[in-house]
């Protein structure tokens, strides 16, 4: 699958959640793409750890990863890849003798969609508390 931008990834979320909960996002934003603008990539539990893991630490081996996420191989693969794919993480493979290693770091373009997605999710619990 080729390179995916946030914004892609923002519509292919539930139109009808944002018709349901509209009304808040709207307010939020100002507009109905307000509701889209939630990054949909990184909104999901495990790929969200991950890039908040990253965002404190230089770099993460696979096996750190794991465990802080308490996961399995096959679960972390997936998500660090989507991730991966979106140009949000990188993935560098070496060797430690015979033993491979693999360390994830999160790009310039990871860190700005992260910060886009907590700043979205503060205008939100802004707008919640306010009611």
């Amino acid at each position: 699958m080729a390179k995916h931008s946030a914004a892609k990834h923002a519509s292919d979320g539930d139109a009808g959640g944002a018709a349901r909960g509209g009304r808040a996002l709207r307010s939020v934003e100002g507009s109905d793409e307000g509701a889209l603008a939630l990054d949909r990539l990184i909104h999901e539990r495990m790929r969200l750890g991950i890039v908040s893991a990253l965002a404190v630490n230089d770099t993460l081996t696979f096996n750190d990863l794991k465990r802080l996420m308490r996961t399995t191989d096959g679960n972390l693969s997936v998500h660090a890849r989507k991730l991966e794919d979106a140009s949000y993480v990188t993935c560098t493979k070496t060797f430690e003798g015979r033993v491979p290693k693999t360390e994830y770091r999160l790009t310039t373009t990871g860190r700005r969609a992260l910060e886009r997605y907590l700043d979205h999710m503060e205008a939100l619990i802004r707008a919640t508390r306010e009611r």
